[in-house]
């Protein structure tokens, strides 16, 4: 196993009926911005539950932050900060909300003149504005973690950020939200939950024994839960257990002492910018072909996933390996998820060379576990998943 050092400062309140406690974790002379996204809030009756518990602060709303947290939107909310003076933010919403929260964190209290060099220069964020979450859709694992993802339409890129300063200071999960969330989102919401463990559990062995199956009993309890969560949101076990694996899957414990790949969320951001498509199915196009082009280096974990997750017992190293390559990508089918980027757009052809120009473009000449991956890997591969 590597060597890490592991600090997690963010406070989780889990369970039912939690959002009423967001009064004992806001100082009481805090001015508070809260965001959130396209106004499902005030539908589902959230946004009354946190209203009714922030009587103690004043409050400024700020809402419309999209899908993708987009840079021009959240550049009017840091205005909205400095116009009034806030002092605390506070995040209700999945990953998006949270992710532009964090952004908005970091750029609050930078000195420089334009705040997307947070991103192309990647600065840590070292102090960011104090923030909360109250998390409405599982998924991104941004409730318990350092890191953001931001989109800029006007140059169609999506770049990440991150920083010890970018940590939550409480998030409230309540798995009850999840009864009003479409199918849809908690098909993608499962899809990026699973390939974030992907991501950091196939790679090759370090002898990280416990990190391997802490990895592989989230993935199991995906599986599990994931046919029970589509079919019936109210299942309160099910939405639990799908709602905190979320959180286990992204939070920093299972990628301590073990290497990291990445590759397909970063050649799967690419798709998200070019052309919209939503963050997780972009995961589940790019993930097969990746496994399969990387086959050699990653044949080990892989046949390790298909003996331990999948169970499949038959077939010698290799045959394992394929197996579990195919049930993966069966996986994303049952849960309506497509695979190809043909499904997605007809405009497709190109797309593998400006990723690769990309990446070029940005030095980017070595990605994944081993920074082996070229550009024209990368390249090779979303041309695969033509």
């Amino acid at each position: 196993m590597n060597n890490f050092e592991f600090k997690n400062p963010t406070k989780i309140i889990f369970g039912k009926d939690t959002i009423e406690k967001l009064n004992e974790e806001i100082p009481q002379d805090a001015k508070v911005l809260m965001l959130y996204g396209g106004g499902s809030i005030k539908k589902n009756g959230i946004y009354e539950q946190v209203k009714n518990a922030l009587t103690h602060v004043e409050v400024v709303a700020f809402g419309g932050i999209p899908a993708n947290p987009e840079y021009a939107t959240l550049l009017k909310a840091l205005q909205v900060i400095k116009d009034e003076n806030i002092t605390y933010l506070l995040a209700v919403g999945g990953g998006s909300v949270i992710d532009g929260t964090k952004f908005l964190s970091s750029a609050a209290l930078y000195e420089g003149d334009t705040p997307w060099d947070i991103l192309t220069e990647k600065i840590r964020t070292e102090k960011g504005m104090p923030f909360g979450t109250v998390l409405t859709l599982p998924a991104t694992g941004s409730e318990m973690n350092s890191g953001a993802v931001i989109t800029r339409e006007e140059t169609k890129e999506k770049l990440a950020m991150g920083g010890p300063g970018l940590f939550p200071q409480f998030s409230i999960l309540d798995p009850q939200v999840i009864t009003s969330i479409p199918q849809r989102q908690l098909a993608n919401g499962i899809t990026d939950a699973f390939t974030h463990v992907l991501e950091q559990y196939m790679t090759y062995p370090v002898g990280g024994l416990l990190q391997d199956r802490f990895a592989e009993s989230i993935l199991q309890t995906l599986l599990e839960v994931a046919p029970k969560v589509v079919e019936d949101p109210t299942d309160y076990e099910a939405a639990s257990n799908f709602m905190w694996s979320c959180t286990m899957a992204l939070n920093g414990l299972i990628q301590q002492g073990v290497p990291g790949d990445w590759a397909v969320h970063m050649m799967g951001h690419e798709l998200t910018a070019l052309f919209g498509i939503d963050h997780a199915r972009t995961l589940a196009v790019v993930a097969p072909s990746h496994y399969k082009y990387n086959f050699e280096a990653k044949k080990e974990k892989l046949a390790q996933y298909a003996e331990r997750v999948w169970n499949i017992t038959e077939g010698n190293q290799e045959d394992k390996a394929y197996a579990a390559i195919e049930k993966t990508e069966a996986f994303f089918h049952q849960l309506g998820i497509d695979t190809k980027l043909s499904d997605y757009t007809s405009e497709y052809e190109g797309t593998a060379e400006e990723i690769a120009k990309r990446f070029t473009d940005r030095g980017w000449n070595g990605i994944g576990e081993k920074q082996a991956l070229t550009p024209k890997d990368a390249e090779k591969i979303v041309k695969m998943a033509y």
